[in-house]
């Protein structure tokens, strides 16, 4: 690895720590991200970043789980490969989505929790309810046109 993907490897790692993920989830993220190989063994992350069998299974694993990597296969080979989740983007967005409603619906609750409260009292939450209500009729829109403009950047481009 040069210094400079290193240093990438390590820039992503924080931001990955800031969203409470481990940071070394981040620099398996970061590394496949930029690797020359669209997907990395087991070994060939150890091996990349410096790190035991057991960190990167269990992070591996995490990352899985939330769908920002997935396992593949090579024909003809025994082990396997991680790659970035195909729509791991979408995911994250979608995630978001499902915050968005969530938190509405905290609000929603807090806001008939104080119905007969001030009104400078439930103020907090109604600016709550209004960002993730917005938020919640947004997101799809977002989602549909990132849908065809990601059709037009990559899948077009794959049918050449």
């Amino acid at each position: 690895m040069t210094d400079a993907e290193r240093y990438f490897v390590d820039k992503v790692s924080l931001y990955f720590e800031k969203l409470t993920f481990p940071r070394m989830a981040g620099r398996i993220f970061a590394w496949l991200l930029i690797s020359e190989a669209p997907q990395a063994s087991m070994a060939q992350l150890m091996e990349a970043l410096q790190a035991s069998k057991s960190s990167i299974s269990s992070m591996t694993r995490l990352l899985i789980q939330v769908e920002l990597i997935e396992v593949v296969s090579l024909p003809g080979v025994r082990h396997d490969y991680f790659r970035i989740h195909k729509d791991a983007w979408t995911t994250a967005l979608k995630d978001r989505l499902a915050q968005a409603v969530t938190f509405r619906q905290l609000a929603d609750e807090g806001l008939a929790l104080l119905k007969d409260a001030p009104p400078e009292r439930s103020q907090r939450l109604q600016e709550m309810r209004s960002m993730y209500a917005f938020l919640e009729r947004e997101i799809p829109a977002l989602l549909e046109r990132w849908e065809a403009e990601r059709h037009l950047l990559f899948e077009s481009s794959n049918a050449r």
